[in-house]
C-alpha cells in the first residue's frame, strides 16, 4: 500500500473513532448532566426552582450594575479625554452623591437578601417529614438506613457499579459511567424526605443537584437536610467533598417512584433483607463462602485492593500477603477495627459478609490456606467472648 493509501486508511479509522466518541458524548445522562448544559440541573423540587429563580435574578441585577457602572466610566473617559480639550475638574465631596451611592446599593442588597434568606431558611426546615433516612459516608460508598416512616428498618450500602475494566479503559463505558450504583436510594414522589448525614471516616458531602441539596457528612456530627421530589424519575449526584483517592467513585443515585411502587419496593426489600440475614449457627462449605465472599469483595474491597488482589497505593496487595496467609487473629483485627487507610467493617457490613470475604481472601488468587471462616467466629471475636 502506498503512502497515500496508508494516510487515507488512517484518516478513515481516526474519523470513525472521533465519530464514535462524539456520538457517545452527545447523549444526555438520565438523571444527570446534559450535553452543552449551561444552566443548573433542571429542578425536581420547589427549593431547586427557587434556587434557579434566585440565580437568574441576581445574575440580571449584577449584569445591569456592571453595564451601568462600566458604561458611565467608559463614556466619561472617552467623552472627556484630554485630546478633545477637556481639563480635569477640581471639586470637593457631595453629600447628596454620597447618600445616593450608599442608599441605592443598600436597597439592592436588601432586595437580593430577603428572597435568598427565605429560601435558605426553608432549606433547613426539616420538621414534619414523612420519611427519615440516615445517610452515612464511607471511603468510598454510601450507607442508607431508613429510620422513620414507611420503610423503617431497611438498611443497605450503595456502591459504584461501574466495572473496574471500564474505569481502566478495558471495556466500553456506559452513558452513566461513574454515576451508577448497585443499590439506589428509593423514595416516594411528593413526600418530605429528611436526610440525617454523618460519616464513618472523613468528611463527605451528599449532593443531588436536581433537588438543591448539598449537605456535608462529618464524622462525629449529625447534620440534616430535606427534599420533596415533585417528579418521578432517577436523579444523580456525587460526593462533593474531597475525601480521598477514590473520591470520584462514590456517586449518589435516588430513584423517585409512585407511592404504590414505593410500597412494593419496601415489601420486596424487607423480604431480601430477611432472606439474606445470617444464621450464626449455620456452617458453610469452602465453596459457599468463597462464592459469597467474592461478591462482598467486589462490592467493598476491589476498589482499593484491586480485583486481582494486587493492591494499589496505600492499600497493600492481598495476593501473597503475610497477614492474609498468617494467623487469623491479625486479619480479624484489621477487618473489624480498621487500620490506617483501611476502614473498619464491623457494623458496616454483616458478620456473615465479613466471614465470607475473609474466607475468600485467604483462598483466592495465590492464597491457598484452606481456612473456612464461619459467621459465629466473627461474632465471637467482635463480642470479645
Amino acid at each position: 500500500m502506498n503512502l497515500f493509501g496508508k494516510v487515507t486508511k488512517a484518516s478513515i479509522y481516526l474519523g470513525a473513532a472521533f465519530s464514535t466518541a462524539f456520538a457517545h458524548a452527545t447523549e444526555n445522562m438520565l438523571g444527570g448532566p446534559a450535553v452543552n448544559q449551561l444552566n443548573f440541573t433542571a429542578p425536581a423540587t420547589k427549593i431547586m426552582q427557587e434556587i434557579h429563580w434566585l440565580h437568574w435574578m441576581m445574575l440580571v441585577i449584577c449584569a445591569i450594575i456592571f453595564v451601568g457602572v462600566f458604561g458611565v466610566m467608559f463614556y466619561s473617559i472617552l467623552k472627556h479625554r484630554k485630546s478633545l480639550g477637556h481639563k480635569s475638574a477640581s471639586f470637593h465631596e457631595s453629600t447628596t452623591v454620597e447618600i445616593i451611592w450608599t442608599v441605592i446599593p443598600l436597597l439592592i442588597v436588601i432586595g437580593m437578601a430577603l428572597p435568598a434568606t427565605k429560601t435558605v431558611v426553608a432549606m433547613k426546615d426539616t420538621t414534619n417529614s414523612d420519611i427519615t433516612i440516615k445517610t452515612t459516608g464511607y471511603q468510598w460508598k454510601w450507607g442508607y438506613d431508613y429510620i422513620k416512616g414507611e420503610g423503617e428498618g431497611i438498611s443497605f450500602l450503595s456502591t459504584l457499579s461501574t466495572s473496574r475494566e471500564a474505569i481502566n479503559n478495558l471495556a466500553p463505558k456506559s452513558n452513566t459511567y461513574l454515576m451508577e450504583v448497585d443499590n439506589e436510594m428509593v423514595v416516594p414522589v411528593g413526600k418530605k424526605i429528611r436526610l440525617i448525614t454523618t460519616a464513618n471516616d472523613v468528611i463527605h458531602a451528599w449532593t443531588i443537584p436536581a433537588f438543591g441539596v448539598k449537605q456535608d457528612a462529618i464524622p462525629g456530627f449529625v447534620r440534616d437536610a430535606w427534599f420533596r421530589a415533585e417528579t418521578i424519575g432517577t436523579f444523580r449526584g456525587q460526593c462533593s467533598e474531597l475525601c480521598g483517592a477514590q473520591h470520584a467513585f462514590m456517586p449518589i443515585v435516588v430513584r423517585v417512584v409512585s407511592q404504590e411502587d414505593y410500597t412494593t419496593w419496601v415489601e420486596q426489600k424487607k423480604k431480601e433483607m430477611g432472606a439474606a440475614s445470617d444464621d450464626p449457627s449455620k456452617v458453610y462449605t469452602l465453596d459457599e463462602q468463597k462464592e459469597r465472599g467474592a461478591k462482598v469483595y467486589a462490592s467493598n474491597c476491589a476498589a482499593c485492593h484491586q480485583p486481582n488482589g494486587k493492591g494499589a497505593g496505600a492499600f497493600p496487595a492481598l495476593d501473597g500477603s503475610k497477614m492474609v496467609n498468617g494467623p487469623k487473629e491479625a486479619q480479624y483485627n484489621i477487618l473489624l477495627n480498621g487500620k490506617g487507610a483501611m476502614p473498619k467493617w464491623a457494623g458496616v457490613i454483616s458478620d456473615g459478609d465479613i466471614a465470607a470475604v475473609m474466607t475468600y481472601t485467604r483462598n483466592a488468587w495465590g492464597n491457598k490456606t484452606g481456612d473456612i471462616i464461619q459467621t459465629q467466629e466473627i461474632i465471637t471475636v467482635r463480642s470479645g467472648k
